[in-house]
């Protein structure tokens, strides 16, 4: 069998070195930028003892770091270790209650993901065993405060999720995996020979038929790799992990050859500069890989009984040996982009259960360092050689990075916004800083749209609150596609407000109640604010779906609570449609004083109201082990709507006072006595507290 070269090698590529002589290398293609250009370089490095233990106790001095082999000095040394966190699940129920407030009151402490799902390298009879592992990370590994994102590599893009810790969501995104991989190039090749052996002669090369489509499938993942790695670039001070759940790339690159003697395989050195392209932005990002191979440990499967009683020629690329040859180069590629990133690969394993304890662990406590580089020099590549001085410990950090072009971002003029809010609002992780409460509830609004409620709360005391000062607050929403579906950017002047309303918002703070017309579907809102005359700044991300209110049959909106003492907040925009339904404005608070009564609204829609029936809507305030603790009933008659279809408006309060204080369910449920369509209901958290004010 002819020696084959690894994907390993295309690190070298990546650091310059020539390829093997008597061949041109291939023009360099521009290089990607940054959008923010970082001067010092940075690296996370894991430690491992002899046993595989992570190891916690090294100093700054314990470190050494070498560009190019010359040694440098550390400027910056941190130790992350962060805890795994659980959902705040009730006894009762099967899953943890997602928050419908977000907040960045307290900094993003948790794991960052991407998990990148390669549809095109999973055979579809494999598609099965894709999800079966990658639900197992997200069910059993995701910590209540990590975020993930679901990239596939093919399909359509509404099949990805952005960041979320939501595992509803998470999950989703994973169910819409469907293996494309082509049949393999060995199996192909072999068919070939089957069919031409009376006619071939000898040194006749045999074609793969996919090859075009096969070259086109490994650039595409490999860029996705690449777009990936690139845009982690503005998350610094973590680690930051891609999750590379693929049978690796079955592309060929190094049987140059074929390209030259009359064969198709001419996508060779196309997929050669991907794959040095991915691990480049990897490095160059400081994002670590991990490659999973779902099959575990494999046989062939259903691949080797297609040439199972055919020839086996590995000078001809046909038969078995071929065939593991073939396999054994895409997990070399898995191998490649890992180790070269940091990261490890997962393969020949039926049990991912300790590889994903691994991969947790790595991104829960490990150093972060950082140094100026002696050659900042745009578009340079250098070689990154991390070594501690306690002997016999193992460390993993990238190999490399390039420095980036500078490039000048390119700003709208009609961009109103400021440099740190437009940071802010790109971030994919909360900024925390300006601290925000924010709160979406959806409402039936003009067709197609519905009408969604966007509440932001701003702490008073992180505010400057000078007359000079300008709040700048912006929000836009995202669709499945990643495109911009609605948002507005709003500037709150402080010598407008009149004194005593300036004080108010100094003691409690500041709210903001806006609209959002977005049609049904899938969303992340993203909140950012910005004080001009303090500088703080803070941002937050919630996840929004938004229902077809106006084609389902039986449908509830969003909820919305006031009480009297958090409706102090002065309020910017008040919204006009809750004005007549609520004793005071929506509010982002879910924790109340026993003393306190918390008034709530939500609509019921109904699509049936041709047929007269009763609608019965209840409100419960459950304890964790399931007790109800207040109950409301209330009936409604579709006569209401005059045999149209349409909404109840729906309006209860709810005494704290018989409440102890501690943690609870809120839950609005809604059914029709018709008895065709699904009862409907909303659940959030609520917190009652101690008694304030006396009152």
């Amino acid at each position: 069998m002819n020696p084959r070269a690894t994907f390993a090698a295309l690190f070298l590529l990546v650091t310059g070195t020539a390829l093997t002589a008597g061949q041109a290398p291939a023009p360099a293609p521009p290089q990607p930028t940054f959008k923010l250009r970082v001067d010092y370089v940075e690296v996370d490095v894991v430690v491992t003892d002899k046993n595989g233990n992570l190891v916690r106790d090294l100093k700054k001095e314990d470190f050494q770091v070498l560009e190019d082999g010359k040694g440098q000095t550390i400027t910056n040394f941190t130790h992350v270790d962060i805890p795994v966190e659980r959902g705040d699940r009730p006894l009762f129920a099967s899953e943890p209650i997602e928050p419908d407030v977000r907040t960045n009151e307290k900094p993003f402490d948790g794991r960052v993901y991407v998990m990148v799902i390669d549809d095109y390298h999973t055979r579809f009879g494999r598609t099965q065993r894709v999800k079966a592992a990658a639900k197992q990370f997200i069910e059993r590994r995701l910590g209540a405060n990590d975020v993930m994102a679901v990239v596939h590599t093919a399909g359509a893009t509404t099949a990805n999720q952005e960041f979320t810790s939501n595992k509803k969501l998470l999950l989703a995104a994973v169910d819409k995996t469907q293996g494309r991989k082509l049949d393999s190039a060995t199996a192909n090749k072999t068919n070939e020979y089957y069919r031409t052996r009376d006619l071939r002669q000898a040194g006749d090369p045999l074609n793969d038929p996919d090859d075009a489509e096969r070259a086109f499938n490994a650039r595409s993942t490999l860029d996705t790799l690449r777009n990936i790695a690139e845009w982690f670039g503005s998350v610094h001070g973590r680690r930051k992990a891609i999750l590379f759940v693929s049978e690796g790339i079955d592309y060929d690159i190094y049987d140059m050859i074929q390209a030259n003697n009359g064969s198709n395989h001419g996508g060779a050195s196309m997929v050669m500069d991907a794959s040095r392209d991915a691990i480049a932005a990897a490095t160059r990002s400081n994002v670590a890989i991990y490659g999973i191979d779902p099959r575990g440990l494999t046989d062939l499967g259903d691949e080797s009984i297609e040439i199972g009683s055919y020839p086996d020629d590995t000078s001809l690329g046909i038969g078995q040996g071929s065939l593991w040859n073939e396999v054994r180069l895409a997990q070399d590629s898995l191998r490649s982009l890992s180790e070269e990133t940091g990261g490890f690969a997962v393969v020949n394993r039926n049990d991912f259960s300790n590889a994903f304890t691994r991969i947790v662990e790595d991104n829960s406590s490990y150093y972060v360092l950082a140094y100026y580089p002696p050659d900042a020099r745009p578009g340079r590549v250098h070689k990154i050689d991390v070594r501690v001085t306690r002997p016999g410990l193992t460390v993993r950090a990238r190999k490399g990075y390039m420095t980036p072009k500078k490039v000048d971002a390119a700003t709208s003029a009609k961009d109103i916004r400021t440099p740190e809010v437009r940071d802010a609002i790109d971030s994919p992780l909360p900024v925390s800083g300006l601290t925000l409460h924010a709160f979406t509830a959806p409402f039936k609004g003009a067709a197609p749209n519905a009408s969604v409620l966007l509440g932001v709360e701003l702490r008073g005391r992180d505010l400057n609150l000078s007359p000079t000062d300008k709040i700048q607050l912006s929000y836009l929403a995202i669709d499945a596609n990643g495109k911009v579906k609605g948002g507005n950017t709003d500037a709150i002047a402080m010598n407008a407000l009149k004194p005593e309303t300036k004080t108010r918002i100094e003691q409690t703070g500041l709210r903001v109640l806006n609209r959002l017309d977005l049609p049904p579907g899938k969303y992340q809102v993203r909140v950012a604010a910005h004080d001009s005359a303090g500088g703080a700044v803070g941002s937050v991300l919630l996840d929004l779906e938004v229902p077809d209110f106006l084609k389902a049959p039986f449908s509830i909106s969003g909820i919305v609570l006031t009480a009297p003492v958090a409706a102090q907040l002065p309020t910017v925009h008040a919204d006009e449609q809750l004005r007549g339904v609520l004793p005071g404005p929506a509010v982002a608070a879910r924790s109340f004083a026993q003393n306190e009564e918390v008034a709530l609204f939500a609509e019921i829609y109904d699509n049936q109201g041709g047929t007269p029936h009763k609608v019965d809507i209840t409100t419960t305030v459950t304890t964790d082990e399931g007790k109800v603790m207040f109950k409301t009933d209330e009936a409604r008659d579709s006569t209401d709507l005059g045999g149209k279809t349409g909404g109840y408006g729906y309006t209860t309060r709810i005494p704290l006072k018989d409440l102890e204080v501690g943690a609870y369910v809120l839950t609005v449920s809604a059914k029709t006595r018709l008895g065709n369509a699904t009862p409907v209901d909303r659940q959030l958290r609520l917190i009652v507290t101690p008694p304030v004010g006396g009152r």
